[in-house]
């Protein structure tokens, strides 16, 4: 399933500063029966954002409408506990374009790759200065650049750098996932398999 392409990013963006977020407070193990990646935005952090009765929880970040923007900011940690695919599929289905933390969990970064999510991985130093311009002015910008594998502070300027695979930062740039990467290079595969002896 192919996603819209990713290359630079401006937009403001939702705190979120809890370290250890698991997968199962992003979306609880109850809405995992669905098999199609579409509504789960709307159980994401469920148990965080509403009540038992489904009355929202006014705290919580995401029911808070000084807060908004396709970026969410999470603290160190992100995305760990158990490996369901499924928690990256809510924060896209959200709107989420990309997360931002001091330390992802590996299968939860792959995960988050495979469906059009980027996951940018700062320094504790750097998400402590992006959490504080939010702070003080919830309508603070962040630029993700993908092709130069930057993320900026656009109010101060203040920039870092971030890692990506190769293959995976390819993938991201022309939106595609893992089969619409193969089914580009069909014909480079058909031709290698004509020209290659059993």
């Amino acid at each position: 399933m192919a996603y819209d392409k990713f290359n630079i990013l401006k937009s403001s963006a939702v705190p979120l500063p809890i370290e250890n977020v698991d997968t199962d407070q992003i979306i609880p193990a109850r809405f995992l029966k669905a098999t199609e990646r579409k509504g789960f935005g709307d159980n994401l952090f469920r148990d965080w954002r509403y009540n038992p009765d489904n009355t929202p929880k006014e705290h919580f970040v995401l029911n808070n409408p000084m807060y908004s923007g396709k970026i969410l900011v999470g603290g160190k940690n992100f995305g760990s506990g158990s490996s369901r695919e499924h928690a990256a599929w809510a924060v896209y289905d959200y709107g989420f374009r990309c997360v931002v933390s001091s330390f992802f969990a590996d299968i939860f970064r792959g995960n988050c790759l495979n469906i059009g999510v980027l996951p940018v991985q700062v320094s504790p130093e750097f998400l402590d200065k992006i959490f504080k311009a939010i702070e003080a002015n919830p309508d603070t910008e962040l630029e993700i650049n993908l092709p130069e594998q930057t993320i900026t502070i656009l109010e101060s300027g203040e920039s870092e750098s971030f890692d990506i695979n190769d293959y995976k930062k390819e993938n991201m740039l022309n939106g595609f996932d893992d089969i619409d990467y193969l089914l580009n290079i069909k014909n480079n595969i058909e031709k290698y398999a004509e020209n290659t002896p059993l």
